[in-house]
Parts: C-alpha cells; sequence; structure tokens
C-alpha cells in the first residue's frame, strides 16, 4: 500500500467522524420540545451499545448455552438496577460455570 494513501484514508475518516459528531450541534440550536424526538433520541446510545455488544456475546464463549445463560443473567441484574461491575462479574461467573457444566456433557 502506498503511504500517500494511508493519508489519504486518515484524513477522510477523521472528517467524516467531526461531520457526524458537529453537524447535529451545528443544525439543532434550540432546545428540542417534540416529546417523541426527545424519547427517541434518549434510547439512541442504549440501542447502540445493545446492537454492538448483542451479537458478540452469542459467539465469545465454547457453547451457545453458556452465552444464552451469560445474557439472562445480565439482564437480570440489569433489571434489578445494580451496578456495571456486578452485572459484568455475575454474568462472567456464570457464563465461567455454565461453560464448565456444558463441557462436562
Amino acid at each position: 500500500m502506498n503511504s500517500g494513501n494511508i493519508y489519504i484514508h486518515i484524513a477522510v475518516m477523521a472528517i467524516s467522524t467531526y461531520l457526524v459528531r458537529s453537524l447535529p450541534m451545528t443544525i439543532i440550536r434550540g432546545e428540542i420540545k417534540n416529546t417523541f424526538l426527545k424519547s427517541f433520541l434518549h434510547y439512541v446510545p442504549f440501542a447502540t451499545i445493545a446492537s454492538m455488544i448483542i451479537p458478540d456475546a452469542f459467539h465469545c464463549t465454547a457453547s451457545m448455552g453458556s452465552a444464552i445463560v451469560g445474557i439472562i443473567v445480565a439482564l437480570y441484574f440489569s433489571y434489578k438496577e445494580k451496578d456495571l461491575i456486578m452485572v459484568c462479574l455475575f454474568a462472567c461467573l456464570a457464563v465461567y460455570f455454565s461453560d464448565f457444566i456444558f463441557s462436562l456433557e
């Protein structure tokens, strides 16, 4: 790969990343009064994170069963409004022990 091309790629990525972050601030100046739009924008970060994490969670263990157990445990402790560290800790422990149990079969 030509070293000149890599700088062009980096510049294009930097500009596109900057535009995605700066355009909403420059276009929308006032407070958003539409309740539907406000509620929609409130849930966008959660949906984005979930769409990146959930597919990988199903493929990160040795068996699909232990992945499902880990996701269920994480959802349960998240629903109970536990700290993120506790949710991750219990989900990892559940995956570890269920993976051990599923490997005995």
